[in-house]
């Protein structure tokens, strides 16, 4: 089970203080492999050197570090020099993950010397020897895959950006905290999450008949290595059976499994099934544990956070639902493989509107388009996460900053109504973008051009921008006449101002005479 995070890299590289912050926000425990050595031997670093050497300082770490590896997660800050010996990089790597942090050698430098102190290979002030280990380590230090250069911002605003690239968060705020890890290979290891959170037998395992097929053996197998007692179920696939027979048709399930309130839900699939078991989770018995493993890209982005669970009505989207956060949302990248191509563009659109209200980097590395982006979906996921993430911490349930998350839905979920479903989720949520973009235009609220640079970088995924024919702006207020976003009656937006801010409670007066027509 990969949960350990090491933090690598040069002299000064703020391992350490990176590492404390990052192991208070993940709460997990934090070990500076330094002291722990230091305690070991009963005295300080540059005395081991002294006597024993860097060979015996070398097999010293070694030992150190194979002592912690019981396991258990943990935040590990490393020596400048762990993992030159080939048997400790082997260990780190088979355990968790290494995040290499480095800085220009004149900031090194300047953190070396303000710290009073020093290494026993760069002494504190001495900017030629820091220079050659620099030199030598070059290669070993660009060997690792995970890289993040410390010059600029904070130390807690490094530390979250530490996080996106280690795919590592942890949300509080909805009651219970729970752990969000984006992960290759991570349905290798869901037994061994589930046993290190405490989750308990029996396990009711929720798929659909597209996901299963794919993935319910292996996860059904890595239960059992841990000692779980697996109770399979696939749905019909598709937003048409979110509704309450199916719901109906899971809480039998559940009653059969012999599902008791020490139990676990564990939901697999894209959003539908995560909304239906988080659902049924909720309710069943006043609330079970559940644990989430999306496995299409929009449920990566965007729904598998924020424990809302729901379910359709003939009148409208989601009108049913209930706050129940999983313990646990453990998302595998590798899976995306099997996803069909027009299924990887529908999720793209939520990871756009996550750079529209959030992230304005991320916005740009959607506008490269797919070609650059294959190669980099883990970080492209992991920032649409991490936006998410900081509104929802902010707001938990929805009480205003939350509603951000809105953007393109108030339209978007009328859109699927009105086509029958026809529309997928990512689709109307494009359009939608696109129309609130240009209602914000036209309310004066946006910046010019905006809704023409939200449609320009949503068409390089193929996804649609304009209404489809025999949908007219009149079919989606017909649709919204029982949206849960009303207030008092009013129907209010979240609309853009320009890229990486949006303003929420919006309400406009005649909005479908104002978002434009093809």
């Amino acid at each position: 089970m990969k949960e350990t995070l090491f933090l690598y890299g040069p002299p000064g590289a703020g391992k350490t203080t990176v590492g404390r912050l990052l192991a208070q926000s993940l709460d997990l425990p934090f070990t500076d492999l330094d002291a722990e050595i230091e305690a070991q031997a009963g005295l300080p670093i540059p005395q081991i050197f002294k006597r024993e050497g860097e060979r015996g300082f070398r097999a010293r770490e070694r030992r150190a570090l194979q002592s912690l590896q019981d396991g258990r997660a943990g935040v590990v800050a490393l020596g400048g020099g762990t993992l030159l010996d080939s048997r400790s990089r082997a260990l780190a790597q088979a355990r968790g993950r290494v995040l290499c942090l480095w800085a220009p050698p004149e900031a090194l430098l300047a953190r070396l010397q303000s710290s009073g102190g020093g290494r026993p290979l760069t002494p504190a002030g001495d900017g030629r020897a820091l220079a050659r280990l620099l030199a030598q380590r070059r290669d070993h230090y660009a060997s690792f895959e995970l890289q993040m250069e410390v010059v600029d911002g904070s130390p807690a605003q490094t530390a979250w950006e530490a996080q996106i690239l280690l795919g590592a968060f942890r949300v509080h705020g909805m009651g219970r905290a729970y752990d969000v890890r984006l992960a290759p290979g991570a349905l290798d290891w869901v037994g061994a999450a589930l046993r290190a959170r405490g989750l308990r037998n029996p396990v009711v395992l929720v798929s659909d008949a597209n996901v299963g097929p794919l993935y319910q053996e292996p996860v059904s197998h890595s239960l059992d290595r841990a000692g779980y007692q697996v109770h399979p179920i696939q749905l019909a696939p598709g937003e048409r059976h979110k509704t309450l027979a199916t719901l109906d048709h899971l809480w039998q399930t559940f009653v059969a499994a012999g599902l008791h309130r020490r139990g676990t839900v564990l939901a697999l699939g894209g959003g539908v099934v995560g909304d239906l078991a988080g659902f049924a989770a909720a309710t069943f018995m006043r609330g079970l544990r559940w644990v989430y493993l999306p496995t299409s890209l929009l449920a990566m982005a965007d729904a598998c956070l924020g424990g809302k669970t729901a379910f359709n009505l003939p009148q409208g989207k989601n009108l049913v639902g209930a706050f129940h956060a999983p313990d646990l949302v453990l998302a595998d990248p590798d899976v995306l493989t099997t996803l069909p191509k027009d299924e990887m563009a529908h999720g793209m659109a939520e990871v756009v509107k996550h750079g529209v209200i959030g992230d304005g980097h991320l916005f740009q590395l959607c506008a490269q388009g797919w070609p650059a982006l294959e190669s980099r979906l883990n970080r492209l996921l992991a920032r649409a996460m991490a936006v998410k993430i900081s509104v929802i911490e902010q707001d938990p349930f929805e009480a205003g900053k939350r509603e951000a998350l809105n953007f393109g839905h108030t339209l978007g979920h009328a859109l699927e109504l009105a086509s029958d479903y026809r529309l997928s989720h990512g689709q109307a949520v494009a359009i939608g973008m696109v129309l609130e973009a240009r209602l914000s235009q036209a309310l004066g609220l946006a910046e010019p051009g905006l809704a023409e640079r939200v449609a320009q970088v949503l068409a390089g995924f193929d996804l649609p921008t304009r209404l489809p024919a025999g949908i007219a702006p009149a079919d989606l207020k017909g649709a919204l006449q029982v949206d849960k976003k009303r207030s008092a009656g009013d129907l209010r937006f979240s609309l853009p101002l320009r890229i990486g801010q949006v303003r929420t409670g919006i309400i406009a007066q005649d909005w479908e005479t104002k978002i434009g027509h093809d």
